[in-house]
């Protein structure tokens, strides 16, 4: 099961809106393209790495320049945070 962390969901929702304003159907495309990406985490929970600098597992999507970072928790992947990979990442 994906959890979507209310962090997640307000990251995600910034980035269709700052999307949207310029072109609807890159804001539609993208949202897409970050949903499979994390749907197919159900299949292979740790496809991507873990770093040193922060708790959990990080999945890059370099087609939108998008950082997911999770946790693999039992058989529940909780989605932390949804950022462009230009923004700063939090520490925490």
């Amino acid at each position: 099961m994906i959890f979507w962390e209310e962090e997640s969901l307000n990251d995600r929702e910034k980035i269709f809106k700052f999307l949207f304003d310029f072109n609807p159907d890159a804001a539609e495309k993208t949202d897409q393209i970050i949903e499979s990406k994390v749907e197919h985490l159900l299949e292979h929970p740790l496809m991507d790495f873990k770093r040193d600098i922060f708790r959990g597992r990080v999945l890059i999507i370099p087609e939108i320049t998008m950082i997911i970072s999770y946790w693999v928790d039992g058989e529940t992947i909780r989605i932390m945070r949804v950022l462009h990979q230009k923004q700063k990442f939090p520490q925490e």
